[in-house]
């Protein structure tokens, strides 16, 4: 179940991703101060990596494309952070989800440890 849970937060938010990709992620990534000429490229760039990911976790499960999920969430939550980091206090969590995923993905990517008790 994991696995076909982190399949639906990768693919769904490259469609989310690309279909906000001219309202919510440029009003974030201005806000953040961004300069507008990196906004197209950094947006396409993160809907294009949630897809591979998604697809790959689909189709090729593996600890290599786990750790790679793992490195990618990681570092778009850094950015994020940078950003703005209020979104850590959102009711919504959009970032703190982020700590149950890194859960699973590091279950997945070792398996028979299962989750820390």
């Amino acid at each position: 179940m994991d696995r076909l849970s982190l399949i639906a937060v990768w693919l769904g938010t490259a469609v989310v991703s690309a279909l906000t990709a001219h309202s919510q992620g440029p009003a974030l990534l201005r806000a953040g101060g961004v300069p507008e000429a990196l906004h197209p490229w950094l947006i396409g760039a993160g809907t294009a990596v949630d897809l591979l990911l998604g697809l790959a976790m689909w189709f090729a499960p593996s600890r290599r494309v786990y750790g790679a999920a793992l490195a990618v969430m990681a570092a778009m939550t850094v950015v994020a952070t940078a950003i703005d980091p209020t979104l850590w206090l959102h009711p919504l969590g959009p970032l703190l989800k982020n700590l149950p995923i890194a859960a699973m993905l590091w279950s997945l990517m070792n398996p028979g440890q299962g989750y820390p008790r």
